[in-house]
């Protein structure tokens, strides 16, 4: 079956408006984090500021997503995705006030790891649906799960190039405040349409039913891929401070979403295409060969020196993101208990934020003291991570057939669990 007819036939077992809500609603976390660090840079005048801002988010986000993933594990994720929609949009609203008052630029940060706590991680919980929304169809197409997964993947990196993308547009005709104050608007209507979804109900039965075997959460596999999941994260943080840093340098810093958005526009491509891979080329050694081509693809970041040689350059570097990714949340999937995916979901998504934290931050720091090209640097030992990670680890991620599913997995090793 081609990709194309995968797609196909997996929409047609939720509508097209569910596939649009979805999307949509994982936008305002896309937005807010870019937003933030260019609302706090342009009231300061310090990138270490607007990276430390944004990064208190991420950080705040990483720390709170296994929270609520696990607390919709339980309660199912209507209540849980509607209250951290609502919350977050009113946290976004505080953000803007703080940050354009007198206070210091501390607060900013405060404000901004609030609302990072209460930003829902739309894209997991979307993942943990289509489960539940295969099986439900009747059919024994063990292929769906992975197509949507492939799918899933392309979405989140869609949502981050159309994200930035909003926010270079906000920053061009008004100003970051304008931005965010969008992104706020988008996740109370959104955020609360996806959490009432119709879909959102097969989660909640399954929650509710008790009769799935809660099993381990944490194991030397997941651990690995949560590194993983880290390293992309210190990707995304690093590339769009860089990329900042020298859109600013070049008298055009309302440049910085869309330049940040072409890393998505390859990706994007070849998240889509992952579903015509061959299933008898082993995940771990899809991860393996997708790490070295992350730094393979990296390593030209250390010679751009304009704006026209970023533009082919980030293009090119985003056809290895999104394949690294879904590798990622596809192994974590098939090595987790189903009555624990949520949490696994949200805790890859949270390795994700902690990574762009790190990212930020550090690449900010030394973009302060020697511009992009250090901040740069910080993407290639990111790709070195990587490739050292996936090799060295990559035996902890053997998978075989298990005994809960069809087409569930779990380790080789169960004795590695933590």
């Amino acid at each position: 079956m081609s990709p194309l007819d995968s797609y196909r036939r997996l929409f047609g077992l939720t509508g097209p408006a569910y596939v649009l809500v979805a999307f949509v609603a994982r936008l305002p976390l896309a937005m807010s984090q870019l937003g933030t660090l260019l609302l706090v840079a342009g009231t300061t005048g310090s990138y270490g500021a607007g990276g430390a801002a944004a990064g208190a988010l991420a950080i705040a986000n990483a720390v709170g997503a296994p929270f609520w993933g696990a607390r919709a594990d339980r309660l199912g994720q209507r209540r849980i995705v509607a209250v951290q929609s609502l919350a977050g949009a009113a946290s976004l609203g505080a953000l803007l006030v703080v940050a354009n008052s007198s206070l210091p630029w501390v607060w900013s940060a405060v404000a901004g790891a609030v609302t990072g706590l209460f930003l829902p991680q739309v894209g997991p919980m979307a993942r943990v649906r289509w489960r539940p929304i295969t099986s439900r169809s009747g059919r024994n197409e063990p292929h769906l799960v992975e197509a949507a997964f492939s799918y899933e993947g392309a979405a989140d990196e869609a949502s981050f190039v159309l994200g930035p993308a909003l926010v270079g547009l906000g920053v061009s005709l008004a100003s970051p405040t304008a931005a965010l104050a969008a992104a706020a608007v988008v996740l109370a209507a959104f955020g609360t349409w996806f959490a009432l979804h119709d879909t959102a109900i097969l989660t909640h039965s399954v929650a509710r039913s008790g009769t799935a075997p809660r099993g381990r959460l944490l194991t030397v596999g997941l651990v690995l891929l949560c590194i993983s999941q880290f390293v992309i994260g210190t990707v995304f943080g690093s590339v769009q401070t860089g990329t900042s840093v020298l859109a600013t340098d070049a008298g055009q810093p309302g440049l910085t979403g869309y330049l940040h958005a072409l890393l998505g526009v390859g990706s994007v491509a070849a998240g889509l295409g992952m579903a015509a891979l061959p299933p008898r080329w082993p995940l771990p050694h899809r991860l393996r060969w997708f790490a070295v081509l992350l730094l393979v693809l990296s390593l030209p970041l250390l010679l751009v020196d304009s704006l026209p040689t970023l533009v082919p350059t980030l293009l090119v570097l985003g056809v290895s993101v999104a394949p690294y990714m879904i590798t990622t949340f596809t192994l974590g999937e098939r090595i987790t208990p189903p009555s624990r995916t949520g949490a696994a979901m949200t805790l890859l998504a949270a390795a994700t934020g902690l990574g762009y934290a790190v990212g930020a931050a550090l690449s900010g720091r030394l973009a302060d003291w020697g511009g992009h090209t250090p901040a740069f640097a910080v993407t290639v030992v990111a790709g070195l991570v990587a490739v050292a990670v996936s090799w060295v680890g990559g035996s902890a991620l053997r998978v075989g057939r298990a005994g809960h599913g069809s087409d569930r997995w779990e380790p080789a090793q169960r004795h590695t669990a933590l």
